[in-house]
């Protein structure tokens, strides 16, 4: 099925206690598109500068991803430069410079009016509502968002919310959003604003599903180490909604086995810098891991 993704192409400098890296790709449409490109193609909906080279734009081309909507304007593109210490559950923003990203007024090529599957990442939610009701015949629309949002566009944030079927965001964020500190009344003050679903990421600690009367949790892969945490979140969004589209089903099973794939895509993205954990992946890593999670969680009853 067809899966169609909006949000930023950045060019990412951070530091970690691990090392660093310049200038290297990132945003959240690409982490998206990536991660989802292993399970189904993907449509992105972008802007990028005149600074976006060939290197660049070959990380989509040799992948199922359609760049039609990867709009190309004048001056130079998006850059954020980070840091992360302690456990590097959340990073220390040192500079951020909107260039194109700033004037960015998503259009629709038409060729992804048929989107079936929607995932609408961290812009202005007035600009996720514009993509929003130009796709009413989507069969699900995901939303992401965060505490810039919350806190200078709550409303039309709300209005955002009202319009989408899927909200998915970090912890703090749903805390931020609802006023309460415990998930399952976040989940529930959540879902009465629009969404019937649900999904909040705790990092490393997993991530959690609520749908209905349902809860389903999924925990974090442990791994050896963690390099970079930059774009987990997007990856995350990636794997998970890749697979719905792949199947095509979102029965409450299907929803859960894509929680996991999720998580196995993020677990591989903080593995190394930037992209680089998630561009040389086969399918079979992908198996492997994700049955390394069933055989973790498995118990008798």
């Amino acid at each position: 099925m067809s899966l169609l993704v909006v949000g930023s192409v950045a060019f990412d400098s951070l530091k970690t206690p691990y090392g660093q890296a310049d200038e290297v790709l990132g945003g959240s449409a690409s982490y998206f598109s990536v991660a989802a490109s292993y399970f189904a193609p993907v449509n992105v909906l972008a802007v990028v500068g005149e600074d976006f080279g060939d290197d660049q734009m070959r990380v989509f081309k040799n992948r199922p991803i359609d760049t039609q909507g990867l709009e190309r304007a004048a001056g130079r593109t998006f850059r954020w430069r980070g840091e992360y210490s302690g456990d590097m559950n959340e990073a220390r923003t040192l500079e951020t410079q909107l260039n194109v990203f700033e004037h960015f007024q998503p259009k629709i090529p038409s060729a992804y009016l048929t989107s079936e599957y929607v995932f609408l990442g961290n812009i202005h939610p007035r600009l996720q509502l514009h993509v929003r009701r130009q796709l009413p015949r989507a069969k699900l629309v995901a939303c992401d968002t965060m505490n810039y949002w919350i806190n200078g566009a709550l409303d039309d944030l709300k209005e955002t919310l009202a319009a989408v079927d899927m909200v998915i965001l970090n912890e703090t964020e749903a805390q931020l959003l609802t006023g309460f500190r415990h998930l399952k009344r976040a989940a529930a003050a959540l879902r009465a604003l629009g969404p019937r679903t649900v999904v909040v990421k705790r990092g490393e600690y997993g991530s959690c599903l609520f749908q209905n009367d349902s809860i389903f949790f999924a925990p974090g892969y442990p791994l050896e180490e963690v390099l970079d945490p930059t774009g987990a979140g997007d990856t995350f969004a990636g794997g998970f909604m890749g697979h719905l589209a792949r199947m095509n089903d979102l029965s409450p099973p299907n929803l859960r086995r894509a929680l996991v794939y999720g998580s196995v895509m993020a677990s591989f993205a903080v593995e190394r810098f930037g992209l680089e954990g998630l561009l040389s992946l086969a399918w079979s890593d992908i198996d492997a891991r994700f049955n390394e999670f069933k055989e973790m969680t498995h118990f008798d009853v």
